[in-house]
């Protein structure tokens, strides 16, 4: 999406009264001029929106305005990463929401601001996102910079951030007229959101009144998505940090309330207590989370991606032609089964050729089109185990041989302060220096983004995860590379444990004892079945019609959003969350909804 598309029309006429749910976020990849994402949780948020302006969805959205962006990553000869801000300015390409809210915290005023970016989906309609700004003359100088970095700084300024995003979204949407039904807290850094909405319910009077029964009132508008099992995923501020930032009233609620965890403000848990519809993002991290939080009921609500958005234009263009309303019903991808293999092996192709001229023109190394050539990027992390490809060398070399030739393309950023993921990146820089030859090309692309991610899953032929089980929440890469007719090769994790038909879809790397043995799993794969039906050019378009046809038919957030309002939105009947009951939202049967026109 253009940044000229943001500015589609003024904020009187969005109808923000008529706006039910409110999707809250700390970051939302909105087009790739706007660095105000970092990666998978920011792309699944702007897919989300995407797929809510596709379908007329009645949403509004909330996140920072990150005016530094999250970074920019530089890697030098032997992959040292370094990093270099990404600055933007709001005040030239969006309009403002003319609106300044005042907050308390940190024990004194702090001016809020938004900036309106319009997400327009296919057949016009518009989801509004409120991008909040601290940067106002009459702040405190330290509060002007809170958002300008997407998670950078300490614990504290993390705590200030989030607090801006929970308390000032709900301040600057009531102020808009804005009272959604639904507020949909997309990972735990939103969950301030619930003490903002206890505050207004409790209508002036003090938060040290505050009973079980007015908790209540709040979880009953509160949704809340869990995006991970890895601890460091869950942020957690000391007693100290959280008296000071909200004050004695608010920090006395969340201890009151249970929201504390092994003595520390814990923001997943804030948004456990406070919502009462709780989901994982596949059905096996719905089932680890569950585990995870025994006295919280979690349901499962696979992710999914955008199709319009990470579909090749090769084959926008094929499935424009024969598949008419595919960009506002995905489960039409499943008639690609009417269009020839050979098509759209040829869309793939142009995918491929496309990828390997733009990284020529990057990187000044040539790759051929018509070898097999294998993608791995995402986050930089240990658990994601980057290196596991590499494991045997040797045996790596003799399959790249005995094929005829091997591609491999790395791509990843590795957060400032995590050494042992930059670690990860040398570690690749030098297994390719010391491997590559005519038959074995290994590659690491730099500065991972939305433009570079989308050449990778649209020209890549397979697509490799191998993160160690069960961290993998979902995963949404892969989703990507199935709609471009691309089949992943991936341990057993996240959305692949759903979308894997062996050797229909992909193949999976067998769960094993020991790392060597999860690797030996991938070589046999890559050496015994991968490689001999990549040299059967009519079977491998076979594949990839089915990657499509099956996955790309579900794996999408068309799917995945209409699963939430008939789930967790507005369910016919409200499943308990806690041991307290829950009354249905009020709000109109799921079908009417479903069928809502659009409100711009």
């Amino acid at each position: 999406m253009s940044l000229s598309n943001a500015l589609s029309t003024t904020t009187a006429a969005l109808n923000l009264p008529s706006r039910t749910i409110a999707y809250f976020s700390m970051e939302i990849a909105l087009a790739p001029a706007v660095p105000t994402y970092s990666g998978g949780l920011g792309m699944l948020a702007g897919d989300t929106l995407r797929s809510a302006a596709d379908t007329c969805r009645p949403m509004v959205a909330i996140s920072l305005v990150h005016r530094r962006g999250y970074f920019r990553q530089c890697l030098d000869d032997v992959g040292q990463q370094t990093e270099a801000d990404v600055p933007w300015s709001p005040e030239a390409t969006l309009p403002s929401a003319n609106e300044i809210i005042t907050l308390t915290v940190q024990g004194r005023p702090l001016l809020v601001r938004a900036w309106r970016f319009d997400v327009v989906g296919v057949t016009g309609h518009i989801i509004p996102v409120f991008l909040l700004d601290t940067d106002i003359e009459g702040n405190d100088e330290w509060d002007r910079h809170l958002t300008d970095h997407l998670y950078g700084g300490d614990t504290y300024y993390r705590l200030c951030q989030e607090t801006v995003l929970g308390l000032g979204g709900v301040a600057l949407l009531h102020a808009l007229g804005c009272k959604p039904h639904v507020y949909h807290m997309n990972e735990g850094h939103a969950a301030l959101l619930s003490i903002g909405l206890l505050e207004e319910h409790l209508a002036g009077n003090s938060l040290r009144d505050a009973q079980e029964i007015d908790l209540e009132a709040v979880r009953r508008q509160c949704v809340f998505t869990t995006h991970t099992p890895v601890p460091a995923g869950h942020d957690q501020f000391g007693l100290d940090q959280m008296y000071q930032v909200l004050g004695h009233d608010r920090a006395t609620a969340l201890e009151h309330f249970g929201c504390l965890h092994n003595g520390l403000m814990n923001m997943t848990y804030i948004a456990l207590r406070f919502s009462r519809y709780v989901n994982g993002v596949a059905m096996q991290h719905g089932k680890v989370s569950q585990l995870m939080f025994p006295n919280y009921k979690v349901h499962s609500i696979t992710n999914g991606v955008h199709a319009a958005t990470w579909v090749s234009p090769a084959f926008q263009e094929l499935l424009d032609a024969e598949i008419t309303n595919w960009r506002t019903d995905n489960q039409y991808f499943r008639s690609v089964y009417g269009i020839e293999p050979a098509q759209i092996a040829a869309c793939h192709l142009k995918g491929k050729q496309r990828l390997f001229e733009v990284l020529a023109k990057r990187t000044g190394h040539h790759f051929n089109p018509s070898v097999l050539t294998l993608g791995f990027a995402r986050r930089v992390a240990t658990y994601k185990r980057a290196s596991l490809l590499l494991e045997d060398a040797a045996r790596l070399v003799a399959i790249a041989e005995k094929i005829g030739g091997l591609q491999i393309l790395y791509a990843g950023k590795a957060h400032p302060a995590d050494n042992a993921g930059k670690g990860l990146i040398r570690d690749v820089f030098a297994a390719a220096a010391h491997l590559n030859s005519s038959a074995l090309k290994i590659h690491y692309l730099e500065n991972y983004d939305w433009e570079l991610g989308a050449l990778l899953t649209q020209g890549v032929d397979v697509w490799v995860n191998t993160p160690r089980r069960p961290y993998e929440a979902s995963g949404t890469s892969g989703m990507k590379a199935a709609l471009n007719g691309v089949p992943s090769l991936s341990v057993l994790d996240g959305w692949w444990i759903e979308g894997c038909a062996e050797n229909v879809t992909g193949w999976a790397i067998d769960d094993a004892e020991t790392e060597t043995a999860e690797a030996t799993c991938l070589y046999d794969k890559l050496e015994k079945h991968i490689a001999p039906m990549y040299a059967n050019p009519a079977a491998w378009a076979r594949m990839q019609q089915h990657c499509i046809a099956i996955n790309g038919s579900f794996f999408n957030t068309h799917r995945m959003l209409a699963q939430y309002f008939r789930n967790a939105y507005f369910p016919f009947t409200t499943t308990d969350n806690a041991t307290s009951p829950s009354s249905p939202v009020n709000e109109p049967a799921v079908g009417a909804l479903l069928n809502e026109p659009a409100l711009a």
